[in-house]
């Protein structure tokens, strides 16, 4: 028993579509997004264009505004993981980015000092017209030390 050309090629056709559609939907569900060091540093090629930024909330940056849903703030550097080596802060000028987001509501666990997903479009120097913005929880937690 032989098998025709035709069902071999079809069967490729098949499973090359079939390859295509998983690579098409991999890449445009990907969630890669920019440290605040490398937005800063990409700052004239990336002006312009959407941008997903992660950061941490500045302290005493925060204004919100709830009548005309307006939220803005800076975002530093988030700090580095467990075990990496951290260089001391008045060694280095930390850059920030500023955050404005009209029309959306102010994320429940946003506050000075959270992590946070910005996507939006990086305007104009260190400056994100944001869509949306996201919180982000601490993947450990950790208990409270007493005492």
């Amino acid at each position: 028993m032989r098998i025709k050309p035709r069902f071999l090629v079809g069967g490729a056709l098949i499973v090359a579509a079939i390859a295509y559609l998983i690579a098409l939907g991999i890449r445009s569900t990907s969630e890669y997004y920019l440290t605040v060091d490398e937005a800063v540093a990409r700052q004239t090629e990336l002006t312009g264009q959407a941008v997903r930024v992660a950061g941490r909330v500045k302290a005493g940056s925060i204004s919100w505004d709830p009548a005309t849903l307006t939220l803005g703030f800076a975002i530093l550097p988030l700090p580095p993981q467990d075990g990496a080596k951290v260089e001391p802060v008045s060694m280095r000028a930390a850059p920030e980015i500023k955050v404005l987001c009209k029309g959306q509501p102010k994320p429940d666990m946003f506050a000075a000092g959270r992590d946070v997903i910005v996507e939006g479009r990086l305007t104009s120097h260190n400056f994100v017209t944001a869509e949306q913005v996201m919180t982000s929880c601490p993947s450990k937690y950790r208990a409270k030390k007493t005492g």
